[in-house]
């Protein structure tokens, strides 16, 4: 879906104005109901909506920087693999590897550090709800740092989605409050406030001149270093989980909900920017509490029902058209 013509550095000091002209900054005017739109936003909500469990069972065996690290190790090869099948450009210029810095540690390594973290003191539950709000900073960031208008549509979609998770982080609060629950929720807004820098950044002129995969390759190369180096302070040398699960986990995680999920969602977040982008954050609770229904016997009651179906009718409501 990324109709991104290659990128080739004029100079290789730096990004060539003439490309970064042809990419201006995303204004959110593309419509959801295109499909080149709304397939990959569909598909990487789904995709999310399964890591939590993945997540939660990773805890516990192995120090969380080091399965993050394994994560994007996984991940790193398959956007260098895919990069080189679409044969875009394996070399960033110096501006663009700023970019990949930045990225790296705000998006594969802060907000992943955070929200493993997080899972250790709340539920997955918990933590999906309260990044169901990543929406909110990406539409404030957006508005500061990229000039985007906030119509009155998406504000009045916000404030139901807004309801529908109060109701679900009510559901959530009364299955996991305790002493540690404020640490956990904490630890969570940590990582949506990283994850929300990655996402605006993601939809300025200079970053959208560069192809999506060669630049997710090095952010997230960038991140495994970070994690490791984190990892190594933090926990000792590297430890691993011999259970055939966490291979399994590690390879769901790092190929489609990492490599797979980001190249689709930034290309989102390139064509309807970075506040709408986010929406698929507010579903991604409720497809989790689908998984856990199946997987973990998770049974619904009035609030998550009434909360997953506002939920539902902000998404409609805010994406519903073209901004104009």
């Amino acid at each position: 879906m990324n109709a991104e013509r290659p990128f080739v550095p004029a100079e290789a000091e730096g990004l060539d104005e003439a490309v970064a002209t042809r990419a201006p900054a995303a204004d959110g005017r593309a419509s959801f109901a295109e499909p080149r739109i709304l397939l990959p936003f569909l598909l990487v909500t789904l995709i999310w909506g399964s890591t939590w469990i993945v997540i939660r069972d990773q805890l516990g065996h192995v120090p969380p920087f080091w399965s993050i690290a394994y994560r994007f190790v996984i991940a790193a090869a398959a956007m260098f693999a895919f990069a080189a099948l679409r044969r875009d450009p394996l070399r960033l210029p110096r501006a663009g590897a700023a970019v990949a810095v930045v990225l790296g540690l705000s998006q594969f390594t802060l907000n992943f550090g955070f929200v493993y973290a997080a899972e250790a003191y709340v539920t997955s539950g918990l933590v999906a709800v309260v990044f169901a709000m990543l929406f909110l900073p990406n539409a404030l960031l957006g508005r500061a740092f990229l000039g985007q208008r906030v119509p009155a549509r998406f504000v009045g979609g916000s404030a139901i989605a807004a309801a529908g998770i109060a109701l679900l982080f009510a559901q959530e609060w009364r299955a996991g409050a305790g002493s540690s629950t404020l640490l956990g929720i904490l630890l969570t807004i940590g990582g949506v406030l990283s994850a929300s820098v990655g996402n605006v950044l993601q939809a300025t002129s200079r970053v959208r001149a560069l192809p999506i995969a060669t630049l997710l390759a090095w952010s997230m190369a960038v991140s495994v270093v970070a994690n490791g180096a984190i990892a190594l302070v933090l926990s000792g040398p590297p430890a691993w989980d011999p259970r055939p699960a966490y291979l399994a986990g590690l390879l769901w995680l790092g190929v489609a909900a990492s490599a797979l999920a980001f190249f689709l969602y930034y290309g989102v977040v390139r064509a309807v920017g970075p506040a709408r982008a986010a929406y698929s954050s507010v579903l991604v609770p409720v497809i989790a509490m689908g998984f856990s229904t199946v997987f973990e016997d998770y049974h619904w009651s009035t609030l998550a029902v009434a909360g997953g179906g506002l939920a539902l009718v902000g998404l409609l409501v805010a994406l519903g058209g073209p901004r104009r």
